[in-house]
């Protein structure tokens, strides 16, 4: 391998790397067994996809971990950002779909 193709190559699998590291989980939006859940499960699920969304948006916080993102290897800190949104859509989509889920069931 080419000098030249080996600095292309290694800061790609690099960034390739960080990116798969990008914190926050995403969460199932739909799961198998959802029509089965009970009204108290339901609840307990909107308020998983509650602490899930808070999770997402307090990685978009100034904290040390995003700061050292920034400073030493910023495609990471995209990473963190651009993952975090789509954990956020994720969680408020798994609570509008329990939500529709509790009205159909008739639960509080």
């Amino acid at each position: 391998m080419s000098r030249f193709n080996a600095y292309l190559i290694t800061p790609a699998l690099a960034v390739l790397f960080l990116a798969g590291c990008a914190s926050p989980h995403v969460m199932d939006v739909r799961m198998a067994n959802d029509n089965t859940l009970t009204c108290k499960q339901i609840t307990d699920g909107i308020e998983e996809a509650n602490g899930f969304e808070k999770k997402a948006r307090d990685t978009r916080k100034v904290n040390g971990t995003n700061v050292a993102a920034a400073v030493l290897f910023w495609p990471a800190l995209l990473g963190t950002y651009a993952n975090s949104g789509d954990a956020i859509d994720a969680a408020k989509e798994r609570r509008t779909n329990l939500t529709k889920l509790a009205d159909e069931k008739g639960c509080k």
